[in-house]
């Protein structure tokens, strides 16, 4: 043997005790190189280490993604970083058990945490609806509580599966395999972008369309695109309203009036009654004088009543021009919620005033008149009693005192 293959041959050997070398030093949790070499019937990767050690990586480690097949993770030939999880040592030149997953998954983590500490949103296909929220596959799975899916309540989440959502990085501890996210914080956090711009273009005065939202008691709230309104419920008819909910209906598009905008509370009053005709409007042409209308008695007062002829229209029947005969109080023969017919006296559009009727469609009781024999002249009666004016009963008496100052120059 010449000098020079003894000089290769003492290489090899000092190169293969380099490898022995580095293979006892492998230890469970090291990350190591290898080769993909084969992918074997059962899904597995077969990857060489170097020193005629092999590895094999299962299918359940070779992502930290869902995959329908291996070679859409991973392909002979391929040169990956893996971790050892065990020993195999039934194999006559050792082996170990590899995964592909658990470093994928840490470099997952990595990329979350950078994700959280930034403040980034991130993207995830919901995979799963269990009880208490949804899983979320970010490439480690991630849950969200049912309470931070949406600001509103929801029922059942079984529409979310398959969706793809965005979330905000609520908790994260790698260690733990805990990640929760949250869609609502992200909801919100849009709402209020939109909020502040929707405050900015709406102006007080302004006629804008809406959705209704919500309805409560107290009113209706109107989705202006990004904020919502308050239409008060005496702001949404000219009429009485006993509930938002006997006018309006969730969904339902509306017309409304921008009231005042409130920009530092959020805050927005809302009419819809404004965009709607005025009830005086026309009121000479819907009621002129004379006109019969019929009405409801709204109420009462010493000094006459008040009736509705139209919705929001209100006009007086004096006391005078309740009946005939004579009455100390309206609520004598009125009482409110009554139906009655009334005679248009007059009509005020500017000051928004209707003088109305209902002696003037009754009948006149028949004038009644006693005479003294001795005088003949007429017993004074009442106005209230007889229902004649006094302008009658003077009249009368002096057609008298002609007559008699007739018979007299005759």
């Amino acid at each position: 043997m010449t000098e020079n293959e003894n000089m290769h041959e003492l290489e090899e050997q000092q190169s293969m005790s380099d490898v022995m070398k580095d293979v006892e030093e492998i230890n469970i949790g090291d990350v190591v190189q290898g080769e993909v070499l084969a992918i074997d019937e059962n899904k597995q990767a077969i990857v060489g280490l170097g020193g005629g050690l092999e590895g094999v990586i299962p299918h359940n480690e070779l992502s930290a993604s869902p995959f329908e097949k291996v070679t859409d993770v991973v392909n002979v030939g391929d040169t990956l970083d893996l971790v050892v999880i065990k020993e195999i040592k039934d194999k006559e030149n050792g082996s170990y058990l590899l995964s592909k997953r658990r470093i994928d998954a840490k470099k997952v983590w990595e990329n979350i945490q950078n994700d959280y500490e930034e403040g980034r949103i991130i993207e995830a296909p919901v995979t799963n609806v269990v009880k208490g929220g949804l899983v979320v596959d970010v490439g480690v799975r991630g849950f969200v509580p049912a309470s931070m899916v949406e600001v509103h309540y929801v029922d059942d989440f079984s529409a979310y599966k398959g969706k793809t959502l965005s979330f905000k990085i609520i908790e994260i501890e790698p260690s733990e395999n805990r990640l929760i996210l949250s869609h609502k914080a992200v909801v919100e956090q849009e709402n209020e972008a939109k909020k502040e711009e929707a405050l900015e273009r709406l102006v007080e005065g302004e006629t804008v369309t809406g959705t209704v939202a919500r309805l409560t008691n107290f009113g209706a709230f109107i989705d202006l695109g990004g904020v919502d309104g308050l239409v008060h419920i005496s702001q949404i008819s000219y009429e009485h309203v006993n509930h938002p909910s006997d006018v309006l209906t969730v969904g339902e598009e509306v017309n409304v009036k921008i009231l005042s905008v409130d920009k530092e509370e959020g805050r927005i009053s809302l009419s819809i009654k404004d965009t709607l005709p005025g009830p005086w409007e026309n009121i000479e042409e819907r009621a002129p004088e004379g006109t019969v209308l019929e009405g409801t008695v709204k109420r009462l007062t010493s000094f006459g009543a008040f009736v509705e002829v139209f919705p929001g229209v209100e006009g007086l029947v004096h006391i005078s021009q309740i009946s005939h005969n004579h009455i100390a109080t309206p609520h004598e023969v009125l009482s409110v919620g009554d139906q009655i017919k009334v005679k248009v006296l007059s009509v005020n559009p500017d000051e928004q005033r209707l003088s109305l009727s209902i002696k003037a469609l009754e009948e006149r009781p028949e004038r009644k008149q006693e005479r003294k024999p001795e005088t003949k002249a007429p017993v004074e009666l009442d106005e209230e009693e007889t229902g004649f004016t006094l302008g009658d009963l003077i009249g009368d008496q002096l057609s008298d005192l002609s007559d008699e100052s007739s018979d007299e120059e005759k």
